[in-house]
């Protein structure tokens, strides 16, 4: 991978996955208690030794920064291996970046730098294990000027994203994004190759269609305007996406989530906590890296296993947490979680230092960072209630963050 550049796109608002994306860029939501959104898509670039990787930012970017220089400063200098944070510059003009293609174009310079054969254009915002050296062996096996990894899902999800017509040889006939009727694969008449975000380009092309794109009035995105543009003109080729989830998982099962909304984001977390999990943390072959913290182990004290207090079940708990007389179940507890006595909280995200008060009641809910929930307050419960203090999510997803007003049970 030593010809490879890779280029993460990390500077969405993530509009959809408000209000968790108040003061952070979606790549920098915490996931899985003590990970990031960003932390998959880097531990997929070590795990297939692709080692010079830019990630370009631009929303609400401290929080993403911080974290990449404290958790991934694992690089090597000397031998050529970086992780580089971009911001946007204005080198070519005074616009933010105005779409996928766009930031690449705005960022040209930086990466003729590296003097790349190939550049890997990676979203920082999905959830999944996947080998890109695999990807990259076929896009050069193929000859392919762009390769496009796709995942097949059936047509109504299918309909969320760019859906690839592709023939027997992998060969890109056709390509349009967010169909409302998506053209299904010619072997499953209710499945469709949905584009994962993920190309390699030779970066000579990558050069020549991002500056053709940017002199033209487009909205200046791979998906909208590019790809479809250049499958006549250009040798495009599509990989199908291989899981390397290992041990323990579903492997009828190609794990891969878009965790753009608050529903998305909540079901990716929750895929986590069942005893045999559709996304395997524990994978020593494929792990998932981050920043480890400095706190004690996790504690569960005052524990009565009849009456259900201080015991934790089916969940994630993550260094600093106790779990002082409550009862958690199904539930991802970020670091420094309080659970105090007589409390009940089930199929929840408590994010870091988050506490729940004596004899409160959380069930279904997002609770943000630091946030307290007082001594006998009620979340999740009754959804209409909840609406009037909280945002509750069509699937019923309530999420509680610092600026709510929090009262405790009448």
């Amino acid at each position: 991978m030593k010809d490879v550049l890779a280029v993460l796109l990390a500077g969405g608002a993530g509009e959809r996955l408000h209000p968790l994306t108040r003061n952070r860029a979606k790549p920098a939501v915490p996931f899985g208690g003590m990970y990031r959104i960003i932390d998959s898509t880097l531990s997929n670039c070590i795990n297939s030794k692709c080692t010079r990787i830019l990630v370009l930012v631009q929303y609400k970017s401290l929080s993403l920064t911080r974290h990449i220089r404290c958790s991934w400063d694992i690089m090597r200098a000397p031998l050529g291996e970086f992780i580089e944070v971009i911001p946007p510059q204005q080198r070519v003009n005074s616009n933010w970046y105005l779409g996928t293609a766009d930031a690449i174009y705005q960022n040209l310079y930086s990466i003729e730098q590296e003097n790349p054969k190939e550049t890997l254009i990676l979203s920082g915002d999905h959830i999944y294990k996947m080998n890109y050296m695999r990807m990259v062996d076929y896009h050069r096996q193929a000859g392919a000027d762009l390769t496009i990894s796709v995942i097949e899902m059936d047509l109504q999800s299918a309909s969320r994203f760019g859906v690839v017509e592709a023939g027997n040889d992998g060969r890109v006939a056709g390509f349009e994004e967010k169909p409302e009727n998506p053209k299904p694969t010619s072997t499953e008449p209710d499945c469709a190759l949905a584009s994962m975000g993920i190309y390699v380009f030779n970066t000579k092309v990558l050069k020549e269609v991002v500056g053709t794109d940017a002199e033209r009035n487009t909205s200046h995105d791979f998906g909208k305007d590019i790809i479809p543009r250049i499958i006549d003109t250009h040798k495009v080729y599509a990989y199908t996406f291989r899981d390397e989830n290992k041990e323990g998982t579903h492997k009828e099962v190609e794990y891969w989530r878009d965790v753009g909304t608050l529903d998305s984001y909540f079901e990716a977390n929750m895929d986590l906590v069942s005893v045999d999990p559709l996304f395997n943390l524990y994978d020593k072959a494929w792990p998932l890296r981050t920043n480890l913290p400095s706190l004690p182990p996790a504690k569960f004290v005052f524990a009565d296993e009849g009456k259900r207090f201080g015991v934790t079940v089916d969940s994630i708990v993550s260094p600093g947490c106790i779990v002082s007389g409550g009862f958690v179940k199904r539930s991802v507890l970020s670091p420094e979680v309080r659970v105090n006595s007589y409390s009940h909280v089930e199929e929840s995200i408590l994010m870091h230092g988050a506490s729940v008060g004596r004899h409160a009641r959380v069930r279904r809910a997002i609770v943000e960072k630091r946030v307290r929930i007082p001594e006998h307050a009620v979340i999740g419960y009754d959804l209409h209630e909840d609406a009037k203090r909280f945002r509750v999510t069509p699937s019923g997803i309530v999420v509680v963050e610092s600026t709510d007003t929090i009262l405790p049970r009448a």
